[in-house]
C-alpha cells in the first residue's frame, strides 16, 4: 500500500501539485493521466521511492513495490537477461552459484570437486526455497509473452537493443510478484500480441497498480480509478470509476466549473460596481467596503476552469540544399560477440525519399539508424555521405541529449549559431517557458525529453531525418503535431516506428526489411508488419 498525505511537488519555483492526498490499496488499478510535463513521471518516481522527497507532506509505503520507469537503467550490463529477471525474487544469485558449482564439480582435483558438491547442495536448497524451477518457468512464460525468446534471455544485457532491455525490465517487474506496481508507459516497444497479453495480465493482477500510458485501450480495459493531474490547477482530481465514466464525468465537472465561474463573476462584478458607487458617500463607505470584500472572497473561492491545453508547434526544418543522393550505406554488418544482428545491408537515401525500416524487435533497426547517424561504427561496410548532407537524428533513447546539462544548454548545443534569446524562443514554442529552460534535462519526463529532442531538429536545417520511435511518450495532441510535421517535411526521412499512424503519415515510398536487408517498394500489405516490428 502507498499513502500520500498533503504532498506538494515542485520544479524550482513551479508548483506541480499542492496539498494532494490519496491512497493506493490492494485492488486499486489507477490510471494516472495528464498532459506531458504535468508531473506524472515525477510523482510516480517519488511514490516508488526513486525520486527524492516531496517539497512538503509525506509518502509512506508498505509491502513491496515494483517500478518500471520510462527509461530503465541497470547497473551491471554484463549479466544475462534471464538473470536480470530472476533477480526480482533473488533467484539469480542462487542460480549463478549452482552454475559455478556444476563447473567446479567436473574438476580433476577431488577436494575442489567435493567442495563444489557441498556448495551445489546449499545453492540448490536456496533456489528451491525461493520458488526454484517453477519460478524460472514462470519467468520464461512472462518473457515469451513479451516477445523475448530463449536466445535473448541467454544474452548479456549489453548486447540487447533498447527496446529489448525495456521489455526485460517489464518482465522483471511483472515476475516480481510485488504488492504494488507502478508502470510508466509499459507498452513502449511492445508488439500488438504482447500488448494484448499485458492487458490480460493487468486485468487479473490483484495488487495495487498505478499506470501511466498513452495507450487508451490498455487504460480503458484495466483501470478502475483515474487520477487526473491538472497542471493548471496544481492538483489531482480523483475519479473512483473506470475510464469511460471518467471521461464523461470530467467533461461534466469542467462544464460545472465554467457555469459557476460565469455566474459568480457576474455577481462579483455587480457587487464591485455597486461598491464603487457607494464609496463616494461617507455614510455608505463601510457597506461599500463589505461589498468589495465579498466580491473578492467570491472570486477567490472559485475553482479554476481547465485552460485549453497548450500543444508544442512542431514544424520540421526547411531542408538544406543537397545532391541527388545525400546518404548511402554499403555492405553494413553488425554483431555482438557470436550474435549476428544483420549483414551486408545496402541503402541509398535519395533527396526527399521516405523509407520505413521494419523488422522484429532485435532485428537491428535502432542499430542501423545509429550507424547512419554516425554514432555507431559498423563491423563491415561504410556510410557514404553525399553532397550537402545534413543529418537530423531523433534517438529512441534520447541519447542525443546530455542529461547532465540544462534544457537551454542542450538547445544551444544542437544549434550553436542561435543566440540565447533565439534558443529560448524556440524552447518556448515547445512549452519550455521561464525556469523550465534552466532545469536539468535529466529530470525531464519522457514526453518532455521527446519535445526537447524534437526542438533540436527544428533548428538543424537537416535534409535527412533519422527518426527512431518519434511518437513514444507523447500525449495524443503532441503526437498529432509530430504526425503533421512528418507529412509536411520536404526532406528525406528514414523512420523506425511501432506506430501505424506515424508510418501512414510518412506515406513511404520504400520499405527496408531487417535483418535480411531486403528492400522493396512500399505497399499496404506491409502495414500488417508495423505493430509487430
Amino acid at each position: 500500500m502507498i499513502t500520500a498525505s498533503h504532498v506538494e511537488l515542485r520544479f524550482g519555483a513551479r508548483v506541480l501539485m499542492s496539498d494532494v492526498s490519496f491512497r493506493v490499496t490492494k485492488g486499486d488499478k489507477i490510471g494516472l493521466v495528464g498532459r506531458n510535463g504535468a508531473g506524472k513521471t515525477t510523482l510516480t518516481k517519488m511514490l516508488a521511492g526513486a525520486g527524492g522527497e516531496p517539497a512538503s507532506g509525506s509518502i509512506t509505503r508498505s509491502g513491496t513495490v515494483g517500478y518500471l520507469p520510462q527509461d530503465p537503467k541497470t547497473g551491471d550490463l554484463s549479466i544475462t537477461a534471464r538473470d536480470r529477471i530472476l533477480s526480482a525474487r533473488g533467484l539469480d544469485d542462487a542460480l549463478r552459484r549452482i552454475r559455478q558449482a556444476e563447473k567446479d564439480m567436473a574438476s580433476e582435483d577431488s577436494s575442489v570437486a567435493e567442495d563444489a558438491m557441498r556448495r551445489y547442495a546449499r545453492a540448490d536448497a536456496d533456489f528451491g526455497a525461493a520458488g526454484g524451477y517453477a519460478a524460472e518457468a514462470e519467468a520464461a512464460t512472462i518473457s515469451h509473452a513479451l516477445g523475448l525468446p530463449d536466445r535473448v534471455l541467454e544474452q548479456p544485457l549489453q548486447t540487447l537493443s533498447g527496446g529489448q532491455r525495456r521489455r526485460i525490465e517489464l518482465a522483471r517487474i511483472l515476475f516480481s510478484d510485488a504488492d504494488t506496481m507502478l508502470l510508466d508507459e509499459p507498452t513502449n516497444h511492445l508488439d500488438a500480441d504482447s500488448v494484448v497479453w499485458l492487458r490480460g495480465f493487468l486485468q487479473t493482477y490483484s495488487g495495487g497498480l498505478i499506470i501511466i500510458s498513452h495507450d487508451v485501450d490498455l487504460v480503458e480495459e484495466t483501470v478502475n480509478k483515474v487520477f487526473y493531474l491538472d497542471a493548471n490547477r496544481a492538483t489531482i482530481d480523483i475519479y473512483n470509476m473506470g475510464w469511460k465514466h471518467y471521461l464523461r464525468q470530467r467533461e461534466s465537472d469542467e462544464a460545472r466549473r465554467k457555469r459557476e465561474r460565469e455566474i459568480t463573476t457576474k455577481t462579483a462584478e455587480r457587487l464591485i460596481a455597486q461598491g464603487n458607487k457607494m464609496r463616494a458617500k461617507a455614510s455608505k463607505a463601510s457597506a461599500a467596503q463589505q461589498m468589495l470584500r465579498r466580491a473578492e472572497q467570491m472570486m477567490a473561492g472559485l475553482e479554476d476552469v481547465r485552460q485549453v491545453d497548450k500543444v508544442a508547434k512542431i514544424d520540421f526544418p526547411k531542408p538544406a540544399p543537397c545532391g541527388k543522393t545525400p546518404l548511402m550505406a554499403e555492405g553494413l554488418s553488425k554483431s555482438y560477440g557470436s550474435l549476428e544482428i544483420f549483414t551486408d545491408v545496402d541503402l541509398a537515401i535519395d533527396r526527399g525519399s521516405r523509407v520505413v525500416v521494419l523488422g522484429l524487435n532485435g532485428a537491428g533497426k535502432t542499430t542501423l539508424l545509429r550507424m547512419l547517424a554516425g554514432t555507431l561504427q559498423p563491423d563491415t561496410g561504410e556510410i557514404v555521405p553525399g553532397h550537402g548532407l545534413k543529418i537530423g537524428y531523433f534517438a529512441q533513447e534520447h541519447e542525443t541529449l546530455d542529461l547532465s546539462r540544462t534544457v537551454l544548454d542542450n538547445m544551444q548545443r544542437a544549434a550553436p549559431d542561435l543566440t540565447e534569446t533565439q534558443a529560448r524562443s524556440v524552447l518556448g514554442a515547445f512549452l519550455f517557458t521561464g525556469d523550465d529552460s534552466d532545469k536539468s534535462a535529466g529530470v525531464l519526463s519522457g514526453g518532455e525529453r521527446t519535445r526537447l529532442a524534437l526542438a533540436g531538429l527544428i533548428v538543424s536545417s537537416a535534409n535527412v531525418l533519422l527518426l527512431d520511435e518519434p511518437t513514444n511518450n507523447l500525449d495524443p495532441a503532441s503526437r498529432e503535431e509530430v504526425l503533421a510535421a512528418i507529412r509536411s517535411y520536404e526532406g528525406a526521412i528514414v523512420l523506425v516506428s511501432h506506430d501505424e499512424g506515424a508510418v501512414r503519415a510518412l506515406d513511404p515510398d520504400r520499405v527496408l526489411l531487417l535483418p535480411d536487408g531486403d528492400e522493396d517498394i512500399w505497399n499496404d500489405s506491409y502495414a500488417d508488419l508495423i505493430s509487430l516490428a
